[in-house]
């Protein structure tokens, strides 16, 4: 597979490895350079962590650490649609845009909704708040759909090369912990969460540097990024790939009008395809939007993203009578934002 960045065999090892499952101890790449080595990608210690700080500065990975669920720390997140007039497209971006809420914003190919953005908020009534400010400044109306229902979130970007199926898992490795239910964080935990939330240093012992830049023992650090990855409070921890850099650039966001009675049998069905990304359930806007279901896939060519929603569509078929009315598939076509998510302050705001 070609790709936009200069990787050989072990770079395109490292990076399908390491996706997920890096493990949580106090010099994580000795044992992460072993597991390479038992599958015949002879590195050592040092020259792991040495291609790790490559790959981040080149901007093959966006970042290596823990990554946080936000929703999980606080806060809420909703996925908004608008139509912005061709004429004034720019225009209604930039208005957009300046509202600190908007973290992602993305230009999509539809005939009417044609600009997708999340907001991101410390509390869910501010979401009205923020829609309604963006309404009056734009002339156009907002469609709110959050999400109903997660099914899957869970990128992994593999490369041709060593360790195809990106099945190093190393998690276990670390302290012994347990998970909790607590659904509220600690003033600590919050500002674990503060210093990890754009990756953790690409250094021999990142989990040691994280908690001398927070004053805290590193054990517990240790022992905390691993509960929380227990909790689901952390979605893995290891390499987050710049999907882009890895020419996986044709980004399809296939929706689906699914009989309401069949959508919680569908779909951890569509879950299970590995190029699905992502995986909602969400509502339905009478006479602008018919689509309940939605699901991200990534391709690394028109052809091959084409194939894979025809995939998705074929196992919706097993189910119910899928008509060309029924779905479709928005391309992005231009990044209008794309920042962070405000988690300091979602996470403030769940501390006790």
């Amino acid at each position: 597979m070609e790709t936009d960045a200069d990787l050989d065999r072990v770079d395109r090892a490292v990076l399908n490895a390491f996706q997920g499952g890096f493990p949580v101890c106090e010099r994580p790449f000795d044992p992460a350079a072993a597991a390479l080595c038992e599958r015949g990608i002879d590195v050592t210690a040092d020259e792991l962590l040495e291609r790790v700080r490559r790959l981040d500065e080149d901007g093959v990975i966006s970042r290596f650490g823990a990554l946080v669920n936000a929703e999980a720390i606080g806060g809420t997140a909703t996925l908004v649609a608008m139509h912005a007039p061709p004429e004034r497209f720019d225009e209604v971006a930039e208005q957009v845009n300046a509202h600190r809420e908007v973290a992602h914003n993305y230009e999509r190919e539809h005939p009417h909704l044609n600009m997708w953005f999340v907001v991101s908020v410390a509390d869910s009534d501010e979401v009205d708040s923020v829609l309604g400010d963006i309404e009056d400044e734009t002339g156009q109306p907002t469609y709110n759909m959050p999400k109903e229902r997660e099914f899957h979130v869970g990128a992994k970007f593999l490369l041709d090369g060593p360790i195809p199926d990106g099945d190093v898992d190393l998690s276990h490795l670390g302290p012994d912990v347990e998970p909790t239910d607590a659904t509220t964080i600690t003033p600590e935990e919050r500002d674990l969460v503060v210093e990890i939330q754009g990756g953790l240093p690409v250094t021999e012992t990142p989990y040691a540097d994280v908690a001398d830049a927070i004053g805290a023992d590193p054990e517990w650090v240790r022992a905390t990024v691993k509960r929380f990855d227990l909790e689901g409070k952390v979605r893995r921890v290891g390499l987050v790939p710049n999907h882009y850099a890895l020419g996986y650039t044709e980004n399809g966001m296939t929706v689906w009008n699914v009989p309401d009675d069949i959508v919680e049998e569908v779909g951890p069905e569509i879950a299970t395809f590995e190029f699905v990304t992502h995986c909602y359930r969400r509502p339905r806007h009478d006479g602008v939007w018919p689509y309940n279901f939605f699901a991200m896939t990534h391709g690394r060519s028109e052809e091959e993203s084409k194939a894979r929603i025809e995939e998705v569509r074929q196992r919706m078929a097993e189910h119910w009578d899928v008509g060309d009315e029924d779905w479709d598939s928005l391309f992005s076509t231009r990044i209008l934002k794309k920042t962070g998510i405000r988690l300091e302050e979602r996470a403030e705001a769940n501390t006790v």
